[in-house]
């Protein structure tokens, strides 16, 4: 979409003037049909059982409550901003749940950024909050030796050496880290160790993958653009006054993909993979197996450049696929400027589709997989893209807020410059975010107004992630916001159960990073995939939530481990997280606590 009135404006200060990240609104390149199809054979495991009715619970009784103070966080980002509009200024931080200490109970890590050399004020890290099962956390940062300086952006939790305890690593303006956890409520950072030191980029998100299924999680690292206060130009949206540069300004920096040795070590797959592509300007991974082949495919969301989705050659290399498959463009052929994205299977079709969250002026693009190797985008005939067309996401994810058994999604919203309302009245720096209801049938009803007024609440919103903080089968989320606080919401008020899966990998890795979880009940059959990356510089928790609606056990659950093993559970009662190892099955099985009302 364009705006009228804002494009000869654009036009004129094309090359030196705009918002950061905003959209190339106009283009010529027309989407061109697939010439060769991505598609494979399809997957295994039971279909997916469609319900009798389509779910008509919207979540009425539903609200996420804002209890960040009251669980004593405390975290505010530190975006640097001195005055010069630094691109960088506009874009952090992300947020992780992860279970450091093993508990059974997720806890918070908030990414942060710092001040501009030459220009002191308030000293900020990055922080990890321990949550103390009582609905409160303690900030443990410095204990668990975390408190160090970067200039920080996302973040991505898991167990790359396969210890049984996950691992951190930090994107960041600079030199990205990684923290080995070392099993005691410590982390020490392993970068040069690992064979990640030296290598100075404009990070983004990052997603863990084990791409060639050899056990060992891979690193997969998105960058943005050839940036640098040196090379810093002035933009200006009015002729007068400095803005954010667009991404337009400065050239693209290809994705790096960091193989694991198996030793604790990585070393650079990125030209031997066939990912590297300098005309990328990444902000977001979304790791999913398109063709139902059983391999890891990638999407990327580029800004103001085509979208990518790399198809897994099954030998340790890919070929690009995103303008064929038809997720490199919108509609009339423009390159928009994708933030977040998120893969799932949110209609039941077996074949997971793409949510990507996209400037304002835009929409949100929900390409559905037609299973042939295309993908569709329907949001301009559904409610996701009319509600979302002046806003601007970041921070995007699909999961079952209601536990009907039917996937919704969330975005979290913010513009970039607090200036924006003076050139499009329409458009609001602050922005409510969207929670799409997954009504059933390929159609949604944006639901956020309806979840307590601090949820609908205005801000500059950017990272977002899920995660069970209470251990009640309901999944509650946390949103960061740039040069503000993270804000923490717990669901409260779903009446319908759950099953929650956690996976033990042997053969495969320990996560269980992309296996394929089916679980059939009375009402639904459903499909998660256990994932690293997606959303928007952020991770949220592994561990798999399954809606059951009203009923009581899963009568099926049926596990595809990366290794090619296959695990068959029988009756498994609701309202409890199992636990699956891969060469024994269930090895332990937790109650759900009372939910908050």
């Amino acid at each position: 979409m364009t705006d009228k009135n804002a494009q000869p404006h654009r036009r004129k200060f094309l090359k030196l003037s705009g918002t950061a990240l905003a959209a190339s609104l106009f283009g010529s390149l027309k989407f061109c049909a697939a010439e060769a199809a991505i598609a494979g054979p399809a997957g295994n495991g039971p279909p997916a059982k469609q319900p009798a009715t389509v779910p008509s619970d919207t979540g009425e009784r539903i609200r996420f409550e804002d209890i960040t103070r009251a669980a004593g966080i405390r975290f505010v980002h530190n975006s640097g901003a001195f005055g010069k509009k630094y691109l960088p200024e506009t874009m952090g931080p992300g947020v992780a749940f992860i279970d450091y200490d093993n508990d059974g109970w997720q806890d918070i890590f908030l990414v942060n950024g710092m001040n501009w050399p030459g220009h002191p004020g308030r000293v900020t890290t990055s922080a990890l909050y321990h949550n103390n099962r009582d609905g409160t956390f303690t900030d443990v940062t410095h204990k668990a030796g975390l408190a160090v300086p970067m200039y920080g952006m996302g973040v991505a939790a898991a167990d790359y050496n396969n210890d049984g305890h996950d691992d951190l690593f930090v994107t960041a303006y600079g030199q990205n880290r990684l923290f080995h956890n070392n099993g005691n409520g410590t982390f020490t950072d392993v970068t040069k160790q690992a064979g990640l030191w030296g290598v100075d980029e404009f990070s983004t998100s990052a997603a863990w993958v084990d791409y060639d299924r050899d056990g060992h999680l891979d690193l997969l690292v998105a960058n943005y653009v050839a940036w640098t206060p040196a090379t810093d130009l002035y933009c200006s949206m009015d002729g007068k006054n400095k803005a954010y540069c667009t991404p337009e300004s400065y050239k693209g920096v290809s994705v790096r993909l960091w193989r694991n040795r198996g030793d604790g070590t990585f070393e650079d797959a990125t030209h031997k993979s066939g990912l590297y592509d300098a005309t990328s300007k990444s902000l977001g991974i979304a790791i999913l197996d398109a063709n139902q082949d059983g391999w890891p495919d990638i999407a990327i969301s580029n800004d103001t450049e085509p979208n990518k989705l790399y198809i897994n050659n099954r030998n340790g290399t890919f070929t690009e696929k995103g303008v064929v498959s038809g997720i490199g463009f919108s509609e009339d052929g423009v390159a928009r400027a994708g933030m977040g994205i998120d893969a799932a299977d949110y209609n039941h079709s077996g074949y997971p589709s793409l949510a990507i969250a996209n400037f304002s002026n835009q929409m949100i693009s929900l390409y559905q997989n037609q299973k042939n190797g295309l993908f569709v985008d329907i949001a301009p005939q559904s409610e996701v893209g009319r509600k979302s067309l002046l806003t601007l996401g970041f921070g995007c994810f699909f999961f079952d807020y209601d536990l009907d058994g039917w996937l919704d999604l969330f975005i979290a919203d913010g513009h970039l410059d607090p200036d924006i309302e003076k050139v499009q009245q329409q458009v609001r720096f602050a922005e409510s975010p969207h929670l799409f209801h997954n009504e059933g049938g390929g159609k949604f009803q944006d639901v956020a107004a309806a979840m307590g007024r601090a949820f609908d609440e205005r801000r500059v919103a950017r990272g977002a992630a899920y995660g069970d903080i209470d251990n009640d089968g309901a999944l509650d989320l946390m949103m960061t916001t740039n040069d503000g606080p993270a804000v923490l919401f717990r669901n409260t008020g779903a009446t319908n159960r759950s099953l929650r899966v956690k996976l033990w990998g042997t053969k495969s890795n320990r996560n269980g990073i992309g296996a394929v979880v089916f679980v059939q009940s009375a009402q639904t059959g459903q499909k998660l995939a256990m994932r690293s990356g997606s959303s928007y510089l952020s991770s949220s928790e592994l561990v798999l939530t399954f809606g059951l609606a009203k009923a009581d056990k899963a009568d099926v659950v049926e596990i595809h481990w990366p290794s090619g093993m296959t695990q068959r559970l029988t009756n498994i009662n609701a309202g409890q997280t199992i636990t699956v190892r891969e060469d024994t099955g269930i090895v332990h099985a937790e109650p759900f606590q009372k939910r908050a009302v």
